[in-house]
């Protein structure tokens, strides 16, 4: 019975992974296909019943005829359960996500890859007063978000009553963008940079994006490892960003489409190493060069710092360009 029990529930993550890729509601015919993707064979009659049980636990909502989304209860049981036997779900996830990235910086359009970030109604606020100082900085991926109030949606995630919820860019719109002009980019860690007086120093903490089950930057943020607030007022302090190798015969291309991002608005690239030169203390393959990626949380964690409570899902799921407005504005 224990084998049992177990299979089921591998069965049951395997369908919340598939909803929580998903940016809309899907109905047991998807998702069975989207699993037979992932290597697991389930037939339609299975899957809803397995779906009535994640329903029963509130892991799932049913939306009539459009099928089913993940629901927030669903989305913290994909993050924890069976964390050992999801090593390596994080890369996994980048990859996936930087696959559906279909932005075009020079069209301006298309699907673009975000972090969301839940806070309380009434303390929103504040938050946005502490995050806007971060924006300011030049400290996330992008001063472009999106906001959603309790009931409302926010990419396939339905806000909480109660909450304000807010869509970050993530870093991973770089991934895409390479992607999609044929240039390969390993995604290597997550990590905490020192930053002293304006000058990237070191990585002080490290975590491999192939070897966990939980996002770096979610685990430093609830760690309180982070100095944002620091470096905003002083130029010293801590912050969240991504360690990428790419091909160096690449170099001039992704130089080209760095620019074109920043064109767009997304200066998620922060520094650019030279070829098989070490960066910020971290060694480079032959013929590699090293990319750092700033933190799309890193104006939320200047929030946390502060004292605000604060949710973060990275890495979320995927909105649209046009959805996305100046921090400034709100």
């Amino acid at each position: 019975m224990q084998t049992l029990d177990r299979d089921t529930e591998r069965k049951t993550i395997a369908i919340l992974k598939v909803l929580s890729e998903s940016t809309q509601a899907l109905g047991s015919i998807a998702i069975s296909r989207e699993l037979e993707r992932h290597g697991v064979m389930l037939s339609e009659r299975a899957v809803r019943y397995h779906l009535r049980m994640t329903d029963e636990r509130g892991y799932t909502k049913p939306l009539g005829r459009d099928g089913r989304i993940i629901t927030n209860d669903g989305l913290e049981e994909l993050r924890y359960a069976l964390a050992p036997e999801q090593v390596g779900f994080i890369i996994e996830k980048l990859q996936l996500l930087a696959f559906r990235t279909t932005f075009d910086p020079l069209e301006k359009r298309g699907l673009v890859p975000i972090n969301t970030s839940l806070f309380r109604s009434e303390d929103f606020a504040d938050a946005l007063q502490e995050m806007r100082r971060a924006f300011d900085s030049g400290l996330g991926v992008s001063r472009l978000v999106a906001i959603a109030h309790g009931g409302e949606k926010l990419g396939n995630r339905v806000i909480p009553l109660g909450k304000v919820g807010m869509a970050t860019v993530c870093g991973v719109v770089v991934n895409g963008v390479l992607l999609k002009s044929s240039i390969p980019i390993e995604s290597r860690f997550g990590g905490v940079l020192e930053v002293k007086e304006g000058r990237p120093r070191r990585f002080v903490a490290i975590i491999r994006y192939d070897g966990t089950s939980l996002d770096p930057s979610e685990q430093y943020i609830r760690a309180g490892m982070t100095n944002v607030r620091g470096i905003v007022s002083s130029g010293t302090g801590r912050i969240l960003a991504n360690f990428r190798e790419i091909l160096a015969p690449s170099r001039s291309i992704v130089e080209r489409r760095i620019r074109e991002l920043e064109s767009a608005g997304i200066s998620a690239v922060y520094m650019l190493g030279n070829t098989s030169e070490p960066i910020c203390q971290i060694d480079v393959g032959m013929n590699r060069v090293g990319m750092i990626l700033l933190g799309g949380l890193n104006p939320v964690a200047a929030a946390a710092e502060a004292g605000i409570s604060v949710e973060n899902a990275a890495e979320s799921g995927l909105m649209n360009y046009e959805q996305l407005v100046d921090v400034g504005s709100i």
